[in-house]
């Protein structure tokens, strides 16, 4: 990206958001952070400033947002997909008591935004990599797969285990469903079988998107505990979309570890 190409795209945000994404930077320099600083890095740090996230469909979760998702997740070992800097998982982590800190691996295709995403969140295990380039040789025993996906029909051609369809997050929760007992996403409201926020009353819906995923994975999606994510519908950069907070129970999968994460993760040995 040429300094001018970068120049536009920061031309994008208005001057307060250019102030504080600044800001969140100069905080990344930092040898520790507080958690008051990755709290202020997770809310003004800009997708948007120098990556393409429209193209790209990479749109980070609002910071409320993040904290009533963590509302539906629960046990001790969480797969985070498409994790972006780690803001769901940072959530879960730091806002919901815990008898033992849980074990959080995250898979992010960005290596900026893992490089970010290991100063905001180090106690995670990160892998910079395409779900779908290793999604096979992860563990198999997660209690929760979470994720903020890219939406829609994106340029890609990367296959979801049994899922033909074009939508991208509706993918993920296929790949999820071979690495967890139990998973929860934030979908557009289109790729879901009800309709909670924004509604007067939760209700299932005919959606032929969704019947042909069901038809072809088996996977339920329901609204869980009932969020109504409207609430936090501005808090979203570049973006205005109807989402659902998502949860699918899995058919619990066989435990196992391929040696990949191991040198992914640098656990392989000596």
């Amino acid at each position: 990206v040429t300094n001018h190409e970068r120049e536009i795209k920061m031309a994008k945000l208005t001057k307060q958001q250019s102030k504080n994404h600044r800001a969140a930077q100069a905080l990344l320099e930092k040898a520790e952070l507080s958690l008051d600083d990755k709290i202020f890095v997770y809310e003004n740090w800009h997708e948007g400033a120098e990556h393409d996230s429209s193209r790209s469909g990479a749109f980070f979760t609002p910071m409320d947002l993040a904290n009533d998702f963590k509302i539906e997740v629960h046990g001790p070992k969480i797969l985070d997909l498409c994790a972006g800097i780690g803001i769901l998982s940072f959530c879960y982590r730091h806002f919901r008591y815990h008898d033992q800190m849980p074990d959080i691996t995250c898979v992010e295709i960005n290596p900026e935004y893992v490089r970010i995403g290991r100063k905001l969140l180090p106690e995670a295990t990160w892998i910079c990599a395409d779900m779908f380039d290793v999604w096979q040789d992860l563990p198999r025993d997660f209690s929760t797969v979470i994720g903020n996906p890219p939406f829609g029909r994106l340029m890609t051609d990367r296959k979801a285990p049994r899922y033909t369809g074009p939508e991208f997050e509706l993918k993920i929760v296929d790949v999820a469903a071979h690495l967890g007992s139990y998973g929860v996403f934030i979908l557009p409201q289109n790729s879901t079988p009800f309709r909670y926020s924004g509604a007067q009353y939760y209700q299932r819906v005919d959606n032929a998107k969704f019947e042909k995923f069901f038809a072809e994975t088996g996977i339920d999606i329901e609204a869980g505990c009932g969020i109504d994510t409207t609430v936090h519908q501005d808090g979203w950069r570049q973006v205005s979309i109807l989402t659902e907070i998502a949860c699918c129970e899995f058919t619990p999968p066989v435990k196992a570890q391929g040696s990949l994460f191991d040198l992914l993760t640098g656990k392989a040995a000596a």
